[in-house]
This record gives structure tokens, sequence and C-alpha cells, in this order.
């Protein structure tokens, strides 16, 4: 497998005068990899890529790439953008810098014919070389939603994409991806995780991981060891933080959460805003549900 285990979706943290914290970021996936984390996703939507200028972006890349070398990681860096010519380039950015793999979500806002998807994931495959490509399939991101046999058909065309981060909502996709295609199907969406490993997912690229990344390892390794009753109790105390996942407010929230932990999460680049009180407090309890005693 290319993209086994955990792969959380690294936030960028700032400084107090709004640059990119490098060695906040640094600390921040050096704690990733020493609990077990297989990889790193840099400039995906965790990573409030669309807030970042292009040098911020490669200084970003360059960052994961040092530290997860010196770790035996992997890096995906996710590519997207609303049009060829801008995924091109950040895809040719993330090959010189020395990444890993690319991620892409389709072209945003935008479904397009069968033709153009196949001829914009055409473009990004050639300018990343050698590099694999993980599809990356969130309608709430991108306003385009792929449906597995979308993904059959543009990946029989695009030999670079050798997976998908399936992250529609729907854990049943998981299985039919599988039954359709020799794709590595990776769990997208933090709240159908025991799900998603349960019916053969190749890895999880994870937000709640950037707060509890070893619970993650060990929720990954309780399902792959068959010990479902446990994994089970341990995904109740990560349920309520992976419910964050799958809001508009993910950045905050799981920012927030690594604050609450002793991480560097720190503010989110507008136009998101602060978390008001009434979400401050649903992260208050979900961080308090992760903290709480392990009852058999």
């Amino acid at each position: 497998m290319r993209f086994p285990g955990i792969i959380p979706a690294a936030v960028t943290p700032f400084t107090a005068d709004d640059q990119v914290d490098v060695e906040a970021l640094k600390g921040n996936l050096k704690g990733l990899f020493e609990a077990g984390c297989t990889g790193v996703v840099a400039t995906g939507t965790m990573g409030e890529a669309g807030q970042l200028s292009d040098a911020e972006r490669r200084l970003v890349v360059e960052t994961c790439v040092e530290v997860a070398a010196a770790a035996s990681a992997f890096v995906v860096v996710g590519v997207s953008a609303g049009s060829t010519a801008a995924a091109v380039a950040n895809a040719r950015a993330a090959a010189a810098v020395g990444a890993g793999a690319v991620m892409c979500l389709p072209p945003l806002h935008y479904p397009g014919t069968h033709d153009e998807m196949v001829a914009f994931y055409q473009a990004v495959d050639a300018a990343t070389g050698d590099l694999p490509i993980m599809l990356y399939n969130n309608p709430g991101a991108s306003g385009v939603d792929l449906s597995p046999q979308v993904i059959e058909e543009v990946a029989a065309e695009v030999p670079g994409i050798v997976a998908v981060k399936e992250c529609s909502g729907d854990a049943r996709r998981i299985a039919e991806l599988l039954g359709r295609t020799e794709l590595e199907i990776l769990v997208g969406g933090d709240d159908w995780a025991l799900e998603g490993y349960a019916a053969g997912a190749a890895g999880w690229v994870s937000g709640v991981a950037n707060v509890a990344p070893a619970e993650c390892v060990e929720l990954a390794r309780l399902v792959e060891a068959g010990q479902l009753a446990e994994a089970r109790t341990l995904y109740t105390r990560l349920l309520p933080l992976t419910r964050l996942d799958m809001t508009p407010h993910l950045v905050q929230y799981f920012k927030g959460a690594m604050d609450a932990v002793g991480l560097r999460g720190g503010v989110a680049r507008g136009p998101r805003l602060p978390l008001d009180d009434a979400q401050r407090a649903i992260l208050d309890a979900a961080v308090a549900a992760l903290r709480a005693p392990v009852t058999a």
C-alpha cells in the first residue's frame, strides 16, 4: 500500500503577526510522527490552503517534507484549485520540493463533462511527473460529488490516480469503490473512520489526528486486529471531536482542540471567524469526552 495508516491533514499555525509559524508546525509534525502517524497531508482544507500565498504554500510543504523525511514518513500535498493552470502550478511546485504524492479535488464548484474532468486530471498527472495522485472526493469543499462510477471512469483514463480520499459522507461508498476499482480507498471523514476501516479502507486522512494521534493509531490497530469491542470503546471517546470534522468550522474547531491539549493550533485566517460561545461550548465538551477515562 502507498498510503497506509493514519495520515493527519495538518493545520497551518500562524504567528501573532500572521506569518506561517514554522517552529510550531515542526513541533506539531514531530508529535504526529512520534505517535505513529505514517504520513501527513500538507496544504489541504485543514491547512487553509486557500488562504496561503504561493510562497507560504511552498514554505509549508518544504517544512513538512523536511520533518517527514527525518521520521521516514511521507507527505501528500493538496494541489486543488479552481483552474487547470493553478492546479498544475501547485502540482509542479509540490514535485519540486520533494512531495511523495499529491491530492486533488475536482475543479472547484464546476462538475464539468466527463472529458473535462479527465483532461483536468490528466494535466495534473503530467505536471507531477511520477508522483501518484490521490483523488479527493469532498462535495462540501468542492461543490462536486464524484460518484463511484465517475471515479472508476476517470481513474481508468488517468494512470497517475492510485488512491481516493472518500469524503462524501456515505460510508457505503468505500466498499463500492473497493469492488469497482483497484485503487486504495482512504477514509476522508472522521466520523465514519470505524466503519471505513471495517469496510477495508487502506488508511485514514484525518483531522482529529492532529489532536489525538495516538488514539487514532490505536483505533486502526484495534480494527485491523479484529478487536471491535475495544475499538468501539475508544471511538466513543473520539466521536464528539470527529463529528466536528464535517462542519464549516472544522479548522477553528481542530485548531482550538489542539490548543486545549497543549499543541499549537492558534487562530484561523479570514474569512474564517473565531468560534462563538455556543461553538466553544461544543468544543469544550468534545475535548472533555476525549479525556474521559476508558471504561470497559
